[in-house]
């Protein structure tokens, strides 16, 4: 064996621990040292699964005959790591005298094992740090506090990760909030802009026009006033649940705010279904229609809808919306002229 010394093993320690930048890469380094410390053959870290009651080989390095494969799951009650743990004995050099029932140890012919466990800092078990040989290997005390050393920093590492991992979850939960309608669950108007961006630079590659929906709920101020804001606010729920079900599959909604919505999505000629008419046809559909809601039912006679299509490459998103809402306007004005804004609530 190549003796490492306190030194070299310090100068490896600081640079495994400053290089290496994945869990993965700082548990075989300290495999390696381990093996160099300890002279077992074998070196490896196991998880724990307590629910399952299993153990698994997630690292392990192999130096001569034995094989301690990576991968490999065993029962948890069956593993040298569990008797260990429960008989205080962190070493032996005879296996088979003290757990020669184990025939985990007799299939990869184990006769001096040495193991810590790696516990975190709530002090649950999360799996152990072991070294084992099929020769006899005495256990020097500077081996056993390497060995322990060298859990207390994957435990670390562990937790490290562990934070990172929330943090980026806390994080990305941050950022969906941030681009969702808190009621109705679709892009609110910051997400809207940037989608509405993105879409429009890939119609301008692709030589392709954008047809755009702007959504104003008529009569929503007197569903509010007249059955009061928990109805106004089931509404728009089921609005949104609503047009969700009657885009394409590649078309984008989203809330602006208010009872204002935008659909967009990529134009196609006359009759097909990314048209003005077509899409005005299947957004009216699904508006001017029943509404069951809690407390009171009643037929709703639509939205005004400015639906237009543009050239990415001649208008930006922002004067796009303009657009759209101005054409909404001129719907609005021509609806209410022909009276058909407003509801008619249905009794029983």
């Amino acid at each position: 064996m190549a003796e490492l010394s306190d030194n070299k093993l310090i100068s490896q320690l600081s640079s495994a621990l400053v290089e290496e930048t994945s869990f993965e890469g700082l548990v075989r380094e300290l495999l390696v040292m381990l093996e160099l410390v300890t002279d077992l053959e074998s070196t490896y870290l196991t998880k724990i699964d307590l629910a399952a009651s299993a153990q698994q080989i997630l690292f392990s390095r192999n130096t001569k005959s034995m094989v301690i494969p990576e991968g490999l799951s065993v029962p948890w009650g069956d593993t040298l790591c569990k008797r260990a743990i429960d008989e205080g004995r962190p070493y032996t050099d005879d296996v088979a005298g003290c757990w020669g029932d184990s025939e985990a140890a007799k299939t990869l012919g184990i006769t001096t094992y040495a193991s810590v466990p790696v516990r975190l800092e709530d002090g649950s078990l999360y799996g152990t740090l072991c070294g084992a040989s099929s020769a006899k290997k005495p256990m020097t005390a500077r081996g056993e506090q390497v060995l322990k050393l060298f859990a207390k920093l994957i435990s670390r590492q562990i937790e490290k990760d562990l934070l990172v991992q929330q943090l980026q979850a806390a994080n990305e939960k941050l950022r969906n909030q941030s681009y969702t309608d808190a009621l109705t669950g679709l892009p609110n108007r910051r997400a809207i802009v940037e989608t509405l961006t993105r879409q429009f630079a890939t119609a301008k590659r692709n030589h392709q026009r954008v047809v755009l929906a702007f959504i104003d709920l008529d009569y929503f101020k007197q569903i509010n006033d007249q059955f009061g804001h928990d109805t106004g606010d089931a509404f728009l729920v089921e609005i949104g649940r609503r047009l969700s079900a009657a885009i394409r599959v590649d078309d984008v909604l989203g809330r602006l705010g208010g009872d204002e919505f935008v659909v967009s999505g990529y134009a196609t000629p006359p009759g097909e279904a990314g048209s003005i008419g077509a899409v005005k046809k299947r957004l009216q559909a699904a508006l001017q229609t029943r509404f069951d809601l809690p407390g009171v039912s009643f037929e709703y006679l639509g939205a005004s809808l400015g639906v237009i299509t543009v050239a990415p490459a001649t208008v930006s998103p922002a004067q796009a919306l303009s657009d759209a809402d101005a054409a909404m306007y001129l719907d609005k004005k021509a609806r209410k002229e022909q009276g058909l804004a407003g509801i008619r609530r249905i009794d029983g």
